[in-house]
C-alpha cells in the first residue's frame, strides 16, 4: 500500500534535510526542489526509494523527483506540510520572517551561502530551468481550461448546447486573457522579488488602456508581447525592488519601494518591453510558419526525435513561452503537436519491450501501469521505468517520435497545418484541442496519422534494434529504475 507521507519523510531525508529545502513545487509527474548543498543529496539512495521513477539534476540546485501523475501531488503536500512543521518557529533561513512592507517571505535565493555550488550545470541550462519553475505552477490551470476550450469547440460546431457554450468560452478564456499577471507574479517569486509586485507591473501588458499609449510611433494594443512581456517586466520590477530595498531606509523603503517599482517598471513596459516583446513573439509566430512550410517534415522529423532526452532533462516545460505566444497569436501552437509524436514512439518502443521480454514479469507489470499515463502524453513513467534503464530503447523511442513528427511536418509543407488551442497533455488527451489552418477535422486526421505511425515506427525499431544481437538484458538492469 502507498504511503505518501512515508515517501515524503524520506526524500527529505534523502535530500539533506528541512534545512537544506529553499522551495517546493511540482508538475504533472515531477517533485521539484530547489536546495541550498546538492553535495548533501543522496542521489542513489534516492533513486531506490520505491515509488522514485527517477532522478534530475542531483548535482545541481534544481533538484527534480519523479513520481508519476497522481502520485506527485499528494508527495508534494505531504513534503510542504513536513517542511512548515520543520520550520515552525524559524528554524530555516530560507524561509524565514515576512519582511518589512513585502509582505512575502524572504525569496529563497537569499538562503544560498556565499561560495555554495552553482545551482546548475551551466548558464543556459540555470536559465531554461527558472523560466520552467515560472511556468510549472501554471500548468493545471493550463490544462483545465484548455480541456474546456476544446469541449466548446466541439460543442459549438455541432450546434449543441447553444445557451451553455458562451458559459464556457467565458470559464476558458478568462485565464488566458489575464495570464500576463500570474505570469508576472510568478516571475517575481521565483527571482525573488515580491509577487503582487510582478504582477502588477505586468498587469499593465494587458490592461485596455495601453491601448490610448504610443510608443514608437505605433499604438500600443493589449496584450502585445504577451507572456513575453510579462515576463520582462516581472523581472525588471524585481530588480528595481531589490535596488531600492538596498538603498532606502525602513520608514521610506515601506512607501517608496513599491511606488518606484510599479512606476518605473510600468514606463519601461510600456515604453519600450511591451513593442520589444512584440516584435519577438511576432518574429517567434513568423518564424514557426516558416519553419513548417518551407521545412515540414524535417523540423517535424527533429522536433520529434529530440524531445524525449528534453523530457529526460526537465528542459521540455521552458518551450510553454512558445506555446503560449503561438495561442496568443495563431489561435493555435503548431509545435505542441509535432513535440506529442515523442510519447507516442515512447509507447511503441514499450509495446516492443513488453513482447520481447516475455519472461521478465516486473517489467511487463511496470510497461502496463505505466501505458495508460503515456497514452495520455504523459512519458515520464515510461521514460524512467522501462526505456532509459535499458538504454536502447529509449534511442528507438527517439525514432519513433521522429517519423510521427515528420509525418505531421510534411502535412505542414503541403498547407495543412495542425496545431492545438491550448497547452495540455499530449497523446489521445490533446484531441480535444486540436485544430488546423483548414479546420479541426483535417487536424484530427493528421494527428491520428501522426500517432500510428510513431507507435508503429517505435515498435519495428526497439524490436529490431532496442536490443543486443542474441543477448537479454539483465534483471536488474531491466528493473532498475522501476
Amino acid at each position: 500500500m502507498r504511503n505518501d507521507s512515508a515517501t515524503a519523510s524520506a526524500v527529505l531525508a534523502l535530500t539533506g534535510g528541512p534545512a537544506n529545502i529553499t522551495h517546493v513545487t511540482h508538475c504533472l509527474t515531477r517533485l521539484r526542489l530547489t536546495v541550498t548543498d546538492p553535495a548533501a543529496v543522496d542521489e542513489g539512495a534516492l533513486r531506490a526509494l520505491p515509488g522514485v521513477l527517477g532522478v534530475i539534476g542531483a548535482r545541481s540546485a534544481s533538484l527534480q523527483v519523479v513520481l508519476g501523475p497522481g502520485v506527485v501531488g499528494e508527495v508534494t503536500a505531504e513534503v510542504e506540510r513536513q517542511l512548515a512543521e520543520a520550520h515552525a518557529g524559524g528554524v530555516h533561513a530560507g524561509a524565514g520572517a515576512v519582511e518589512a512592507g513585502k509582505g512575502t517571505t524572504a525569496p529563497p535565493a537569499t538562503a544560498t551561502p556565499a561560495g555554495s555550488p552553482a545551482p546548475d550545470k551551466g548558464p543556459v541550462a540555470a536559465a531554461l530551468r527558472r523560466v520552467a519553475n515560472v511556468f510549472v505552477p501554471l500548468i493545471p490551470a493550463l490544462i483545465g481550461c484548455g480541456i474546456i476550450a476544446g469541449v466548446n469547440g466541439l460543442l459549438t460546431n455541432a450546434g449543441w448546447l447553444p445557451g451553455l457554450t458562451p458559459a464556457l468560452a467565458a470559464i476558458a478564456s478568462g485565464f488566458m486573457a489575464l495570464i500576463a499577471v500570474f505570469v508576472g507574479y510568478q516571475t517575481a517569486k521565483e527571482f525573488g522579488g515580491t509577487p503582487i509586485l510582478g504582477g502588477a507591473v505586468a498587469a499593465v501588458v494587458v490592461y485596455p488602456g495601453v491601448a490610448k499609449v504610443t510608443a514608437f510611433g505605433v499604438q500600443l494594443s493589449p496584450g502585445q508581447g504577451g507572456v513575453l512581456g510579462a515576463l520582462a517586466a516581472a523581472l525588471l520590477a524585481t530588480r528595481i525592488e531589490k535596488w531600492c530595498r538596498g538603498r532606502l531606509p525602513g520608514a521610506l523603503d515601506v512607501l517608496l519601494t513599491p511606488t518606484v517599482t510599479v512606476l518605473v517598471a510600468g514606463l519601461a513596459t510600456l515604453y519600450g518591453l511591451m513593442y520589444a516583446a512584440g516584435a519577438v513573439a511576432t518574429a517567434i509566430g513568423a518564424g514557426a510558419n516558416w519553419l513548417l512550410t518551407t521545412t515540414g517534415a524535417f523540423a517535424g522529423l527533429l522536433l520529434g526525435g529530440l524531445f524525449l532526452p528534453l523530457v529526460m532533462l526537465g528542459l521540455h516545460q521552458a518551450l510553454i513561452p512558445i506555446h503560449t505566444t503561438l495561442i496568443e497569436q495563431q489561435g493555435y501552437t503548431v509545435l505542441l503537436p509535432l513535440l506529442a509524436m515523442a510519447g507516442a514512439g515512447q509507447v511503441g518502443g514499450a509495446l516492443a519491450v513488453y513482447v520481447r521480454l516475455r519472461h521478465d514479469t516486473t517489467l511487463r507489470t511496470t510497461i502496463r501501469s505505466a501505458l495508460p499515463a503515456g497514452l495520455l502524453g504523459v512519458g515520464e513513467p515510461l521514460i524512467y521505468g522501462v526505456s532509459l534503464p535499458l538504454g536502447r530503447p529509449f534511442v528507438t523511442a527517439c525514432v519513433g517520435g521522429a517519423a510521427g513528427g515528420a509525418f505531421v511536418g510534411f502535412f505542414a509543407m503541403l498547407g495543412e497545418k495542425v496545431g492545438a488551442t491550448a497547452i495540455g497533455p499530449s497523446g489521445w488527451a490533446l484531441f480535444p484541442l486540436l485544430t488546423g489552418n483548414q479546420g479541426p477535422a483535417p487536424a484530427l486526421a493528421i494527428y491520428a496519422g501522426g500517432l500510428l505511425t510513431a507507435y508503429a515506427t517505435g515498435f519495428a525499431a526497439t524490436l529490431a534494434f532496442g536490443f543486443p544481437r542474441g543477448t537479454t538484458p539483465a534483471p536488474a538492469e531491466r528493473t532498475s529504475a522501476s
